[in-house]
């Protein structure tokens, strides 16, 4: 199975549904990968604005 990116908020997930944010619109065509594992004390976590630790992608189309 491939990996979607969540188009709303970036993060990556096998699932049909994404676990952040609870949208449907995800795309396979993603590009960049960061994982985020204490997003409070994270620069580039605030950079982004992730506030959850994951995987996310860096551009979806």
């Amino acid at each position: 199975m491939k990996e979607r990116a969540c188009r709303n908020c970036k993060t990556l997930t096998l699932e049909k549904m994404c676990p952040n944010c609870k949208s449907s619109d995800l795309s396979e065509d993603w590009s960049g990968l960061i994982v985020i594992l204490d997003p409070e004390n994270s620069i580039v976590a605030k950079t982004l604005q992730i506030t959850k630790s994951g995987r996310y992608a860096l551009k979806v189309s």
